[in-house]
């Protein structure tokens, strides 16, 4: 079959619809269709209700609490009756050692200042363990190894929820290589170009999706503090707030980036079984970032070279914003970088997608779909 289009835009198309008003009508119909789905609000649903396990179960799932013990035989009775975990260690340098690893989560050490009506003090790394001091009976001095406006458990659970939003919203964009096989199995995509150029057709798909993934980013946002609060995390928020804030400009930007790539994989086969064979980029590259994350969030100077390379800046820069790694122009710089790479990544998409898409038979080879885009 062939067709003629428009693609500039503002100019119109056979139907005297503008480049706008076709990308407009496109992006509309990609909202309601899946507004409609049972499947999207379940999502949705899941990942509330995962943002609220996430910040609860740790505290109510929480497993036996340790403790590094040197010497301080007269309280070791106490402690058994608290049932923490007692771990002996040599003296007080290599109790300290076994907090500041994270191996246990606090020690109870002579106290050498005398300044203890129980002979003890107690060492913890950035929050006093209220459980073990509270047991003491008398309060014993705290010492804290490292002063944070939350701790590292804290710290855990938001990189981890950045982590996973970031995966769960990148992978979001299946739905826009789904719906173009769809449109090309089933020849729809041949009456649709006859009434909107190529350029709208994708521009309205990315439009539609990155909206969707836009207002459920603020919906998990709003969703945030009550959840923070469930877990008794209600001193989180002064810090989270300013984080999330970061998060959905850099989500929305990183989604664009992906949207194209999503769309192209989809322009590339006819078949939704062949879809697997053409997706495995854009999935290494949701993946990639949320795996680099939690595996080196506490090592600085990666973090600080993932939050400038485009597919994980969204991601990364965040978090590091969260941790107070970071400054807000480096956090402007990274999302003006990732803003001009999906621009790039858009246009390059589109010149793949429209050479792509009327292609129905088999899968179309990334050479020969360039060389048919213009």
């Amino acid at each position: 079959m062939s067709t003629t289009t428009t693609d500039a835009p503002g100019q119109g198309t056979a139907g005297g619809t503008s480049f706008a008003q076709a990308t407009r009508l496109v992006a509309e119909r990609e909202i309601k269709s899946f507004v409609r789905l049972k499947g999207f609000w379940i999502g949705l649903g899941v990942v509330i209700v995962g943002l609220f396990a996430m910040s609860v179960l740790p505290s109510v799932l929480g497993g036996q609490p340790s403790v590094a013990v040197v010497g301080a035989a007269e309280v070791r009775p106490v402690l058994e009756q608290l049932d923490v975990e007692i771990v002996e260690a040599q003296d007080v340098a290599a109790a300290k050692e076994l907090v500041r690893s994270e191996e246990v989560d606090a020690a109870v050490v002579p106290d050498a200042k005398g300044e203890s009506a129980t002979g003890v003090r107690v060492v913890a790394l950035s929050d006093p363990p209220a459980e073990i001091v509270a047991g003491l009976g008398v309060v014993p001095p705290v010492d804290l190894l490292e002063t944070s406006e939350v701790s590292s458990g804290e710290q855990s659970i938001v990189v981890l929820v950045l982590a996973v939003l970031f995966v769960m919203f990148g992978m979001g964009g299946v739905a826009i290589a789904q719906s173009t096989v769809t449109e090309k199995q089933t020849r729809i995509v041949e009456i649709l170009v006859a009434t909107v150029p190529v350029r709208a057709l994708l521009a309205g798909k990315i439009v539609g999706h990155t909206l969707l993934t836009l207002a459920q980013v603020v919906v998990v946002a709003l969703a945030a503090p009550l959840a923070l609060r469930a877990g008794g995390h209600g001193e989180l928020l002064t810090v989270v707030l300013p984080a999330l804030g970061w998060f959905v400009p850099f989500m929305i930007l990183g989604f664009l980036l992906l949207a194209a790539m999503w769309a192209v994989a989809g322009s590339l086969v006819s078949r939704q079984e062949d879809l697997g064979a053409t997706m495995g980029l854009a999935m290494m590259l949701v993946m990639g970032p949320y795996f680099a994350v939690l595996f080196f969030s506490d090592n600085t100077a990666v973090m600080t070279v993932l939050s400038f390379v485009p597919f994980s800046a969204a991601v990364a820069m965040p978090v590091r914003m969260f941790t107070g790694d970071a400054q807000v122009w480096e956090a402007l710089a990274s999302l003006g970088l990732l803003a001009v790479t999906a621009s790039l990544v858009v246009m390059l998409g589109a010149r793949l997608y429209s050479g792509a898409l009327l292609q129905t038979r088999g899968k179309v080879a990334w050479s020969k779909a360039w060389a048919r885009g213009d």
